[in-house]
């Protein structure tokens, strides 16, 4: 019988299933229905409306600017230059003496005021989120430990759950020079750098002409990636704009997106009900998408799912980074790749020790010459580059094939074509060979192949 009870099993078995094939952690895009549900924060118009009714700078009821912009970013221009002409005189001792220089842009002042009312939002004094199922919600949602978590809000909310992620505010991603784990990117902005929020009609303009470049950078998380939005409505904006960026890359021609959750509030869900398990959204230019969707009440049960891949359990975030960065600038330099397989204390040791982290990262000579790597510089990502699929989930589904035929999973074990960077004792990344490459082209092109023979005889 399709109820709700079946519709979680469905779900959650479908979520394990793509953590599985993806063999990495979810990334976590953040709206603010999240701050709403959580700590009580704002929407958008009623954060507009309390600026309206904050001071009086304003001169008209929000009601007017309603009626008169249907675009809610062009209030925000406005009520920007109503508080900047306020600032400059009966205001003047509510702001920094910093601000009233030619050279800091006049919608300071309004942003300023947005980061004090936003400021607040965050745990009770207890740490609490209001209610104990709430906490609930929140304790399992950190035990998936994302990846990385994307956000549009400006309130650091994300920040007092995710103590040990690093904020990475607005386009200063596109100034970091690797991928790493463990952030929270404020896409944005954040009021802990009022200037930085993206909150006017310019704002946005100016953030759309950027946003390919930082689009550019997160996609590379997307596409091997399992991704689930929370705190937003499957129509918002903001997902349609992230949507149609994927839709560009992949092309995916309305097939359904398989890595691309959207988790909606459903108050009313009835356990006897089986809500739909997917949504045809469109994105732009005529272009439509086909994403799965979650609907809930609670969150609790998805969150759960979402951690059951178990491939950063009880790892220090912070350390990672560190090792993450490290490890990138030497691999692009001239040193050859090592399969590293180290629990976290020791790691956690190493990196407190200083010089010593040299000979881990295999900067000095190695005492064992077996646990040097062969080169294997293809992500899953790289793999669906060079031959010509859209996504990595098309890649699994080559190697598959190869699997059916042989009886071998080149994904299973350390070979000729595959290898699995280890760093602890559960994360995991693929990466493979040249070899592996020049197999799967033939596999998609339904020519003529064969395994090298020591692995024909292995599937013997």
């Amino acid at each position: 019988m399709l109820d709700y009870a079946q519709y979680m099993r469905d779900v959650t078995e479908d979520v394990e299933g793509v953590l599985n094939d993806a063999g990495c952690q979810p990334i976590i895009f953040v709206g603010s229905g999240f701050s709403q549900r959580y700590a009580g924060g704002p929407t958008w118009d009623n954060l507009l409306r309390q600026l309206a009714e904050a001071y009086p700078v304003v001169d008209k009821n929000y009601g007017y600017y309603k009626q008169k912009f249907a675009d809610l970013t062009e209030i925000g221009g406005v009520f920007a230059d109503a508080y900047r002409e306020w600032a400059w005189g009966a205001g003047r001792d509510q702001f920094p003496p910093g601000y009233f220089s030619e050279q800091i842009p006049g919608d300071i002042f309004i942003k300023h005021k947005v980061a004090e009312l936003l400021s607040k939002i965050r745990p009770d004094a207890n740490g609490s989120f209001g209610s104990k199922s709430l906490d609930e919600e929140i304790a399992a949602l950190k035990a998936m430990n994302p990846h990385a978590i994307v956000t549009t809000n400006y309130d650091e909310l994300i920040e007092s759950i995710f103590p040990e992620y690093s904020r990475v505010i607005g386009q200063t991603i596109l100034r970091q020079p690797y991928l790493s784990v463990g952030e929270v990117f404020k896409i944005h902005g954040c009021v802990s750098d009022p200037a930085s929020l993206v909150l006017t009609k310019r704002d946005y303009e100016a953030f759309d002409t950027d946003k390919k470049y930082l689009s550019a950078k997160l996609l590379t998380y997307f596409a091997e990636h399992p991704l689930l939005f929370v705190g937003y409505s499957a129509t918002d904006s903001n997902i349609r704009s992230v949507l149609y960026d994927v839709d560009r890359m992949i092309r995916a021609d309305f097939q359904l997106i398989p890595n691309i959750f959207v988790l909606e509030y459903a108050p009313d869900v009835s356990m006897k009900s089986y809500p739909p398990r997917d949504r045809v959204l469109s994105v732009g230019d005529g272009r439509e998408i086909r994403i799965k969707s979650i609907s809930a009440s609670s969150f609790k049960w998805v969150f759960e799912a979402f951690g059951n891949g178990g491939a950063l359990e009880k790892v220090n975030m912070k350390l990672l980074r560190a090792l993450m960065a490290r490890t990138v600038d030497l691999v692009r330099k001239d040193v050859p790749t090592r399969r590293v397989e180290v629990d976290f204390q020791m790691l956690d040791r190493k990196l407190s020790e200083g010089g010593s982290i040299a000979t881990l990262l295999g900067v000095a000579s190695l005492d064992h010459p077996s646990k040097v790597n062969v080169s294997f510089p293809y992500t899953p990502t790289d793999v669906a580059n060079e031959i010509g699929v859209k996504s990595p989930y098309y890649v699994n589904k080559l190697i598959d094939q190869v699997t059916e035929k042989f009886g071998f999973d080149m994904k299973e074990s350390d070979n000729a074509y595959h290898i699995t960077m280890i760093a602890g004792k559960k994360t995991r990344m693929h990466k493979y060979s040249s070899a592996a490459i020049d197999l799967l082209r033939k596999v998609l092109a339904g020519e003529t192949y064969e395994l090298q023979a020591e692995y024909r005889e292995q599937s013997m």
